[in-house]
């Protein structure tokens, strides 16, 4: 967007009796930096996803703030704070539980090669470098949808909307500010954000703003892998994963995320168990979520690749150059690498997800030390959950998941005695039958011949 295209038309104000915000509901710490730099003679207005979320009726997780104010000058305001970025310079301001975000406004720059507030594109027209700073009605045109682009001024508690913002919040649709396809190329993870924030609070993406993602997908193989697991985050571990799955598939994206998953989902034959599989586990994370339980990025990565790598294992193993457990390693190895090439994934995580994969062939095993080890795994718990999800694929029997969900409430004693086949039969849970245990045989009698005793000699 240039100078030229910038409206200038004056904000539409919403009165303080016409809108539902109340400062009840905005963070002390939010307020104490909005009235100190008002105090201080600069503008100061909540802007972004809490004024959106305030008008929705939900509780936002942070407020961030906008100003007329140089990072310089915030930082002077506030002794708890510093200023970061390198893209665009910000400052954050730190209380004791909360860090407050404060930028100023961003302007359009200009096209001198000299200046600083040059804005610098790549040949896709991404933006790289972008520290040009400007008014508020610039600001506002600068932001990317219209629900984004609302300012509480703490001066009289009043909502600016440049955009028409409320009409949008009111129709319950997400509208890109500006051009699509200029605005998808300048930033191509805008198209992840639009189809996240519609899952997240239930709204429709404008047609205008749908009709480009399909084709400009691809712009989101050149983003960073860095920076699109951080997209992973929000859009997986924040509640709403099933939803913005499928809406990441209608619109062509998953498979510019996870594309050796979407290849071996389009591959499923009609029967929809892989489908299946995966969004049990995005409806379970999501349940986790809504309890208040933690998550683990490692986990659903590990749902994705699960299926490449066992057809990679399969081709590995075909080869008959390694064994079951070395082509599952192998293959793991070498999906991970593909997939972090796209979607990175940390240390921290990737080791432990591969771990997940590897323990799987063991749960066929229920008799011998090494059983009773497995249990022990510090990821056995994960190993387990992913267990019961692949009954979807019809790879885990009901049955053996009984099994390992009744052997985890047993005392060690009692394991033991399972894991070493002592008293009650190998494998066998107590209160079972002999020989009836999940997947086994019925127990047959015995046909040996008995032995003879030898009569003892005369003393």
């Amino acid at each position: 967007m240039n100078q030229a295209s910038l409206p200038v038309d004056a904000p539409r104000i919403i009165p303080r009796p016409d809108h539902n915000i109340s400062r009840a509901n905005i963070s002390q710490a939010a307020l104490k930096v909005l009235y100190r730099l008002k105090d201080a003679g600069f503008q100061a207005f909540i802007v972004g996803g809490g004024v959106r979320d305030l008008l929705l009726k939900r509780q936002p997780k942070d407020f961030d703030i906008a100003t007329n104010a140089s990072p310089e000058q915030v930082h002077a305001v506030f002794g708890n704070s510093r200023i970061i970025g390198r893209r665009f310079r910000l400052v954050h301001v730190r209380f004791r539980d909360e860090i407050i975000e404060v930028a100023t406004f961003r302007g359009i720059g200009n096209d001198d090669e000299e200046s600083e507030d040059r804005q610098i594109l790549d040949a896709n027209g991404r933006i790289l470098k972008d520290n040009s700073y400007g008014s508020i009605e610039e600001d506002a045109w600068r932001r990317d949808f219209t629900v984004n682009a609302l300012y509480y001024n703490v001066a009289d508690f009043s909502i600016w909307d440049y955009v028409n913002g409320m009409q949008d919040i009111a129709e319950g649709r997400i509208r890109l500010i500006g051009d699509p396809v200029t605005r998808y190329r300048e930033d191509p993870v805008r198209m992840i954000r639009a189809v996240r924030l519609a899952a997240k609070l239930n709204l429709e993406i404008h047609p205008d703003t749908a009709a480009p993602i399909a084709e400009l997908a691809p712009l989101l193989d050149s983003v960073p892998p860095a920076r699109l697991f951080d997209e992973f985050l929000k859009v997986f571990a924040t509640g709403h994963a099933l939803e913005s799955y499928r809406r990441l598939c209608a619109h062509g994206l998953f498979a510019h995320l996870f594309p050796a998953t979407a290849r071996w989902l389009a591959a499923d034959g009609g029967e929809g168990k892989r489908q299946r599989f995966i969004e049990r586990a995005l409806l379970n994370t999501d349940q986790r979520i809504a309890d208040n339980l933690p998550v683990t990025p490692m986990f659903l990565f590990g749902v994705f690749l699960w299926g490449p790598v066992q057809e990679r294992a399969a081709v590995l193993l075909g080869s008959g150059k390694m064994s079951e457990n070395q082509a599952l390693i192998e293959a793991g190895m070498e999906v991970t690498e593909a997939q972090i090439a796209r979607v990175s994934l940390p240390r921290r995580f990737s080791v432990p997800m591969r771990e997940m994969l590897q323990l799987q062939p063991r749960f066929m095993r229920r008799q011998g030390r090494r059983t009773g080890v497995l249990l022990e795994h510090r990821r056995f718990r994960a190993a387990y959950d992913l267990l019961v999800l692949r009954l979807e694929l019809g790879e885990a029997t009901p049955e053996l998941v009984d099994w390992w969900t009744k052997i985890q409430t047993l005392s060690p004693e009692e394991r033991q005695k399972v894991f070493g086949g002592q008293q009650q039969g190998q494998g066998q849970l107590p209160g079972q039958v002999p020989g009836e245990g999940p997947g086994q045989e019925p127990a047959k009698a015995s046909r040996g011949r008995r032995r003879r005793r030898r009569p003892r000699s005369a003393s």
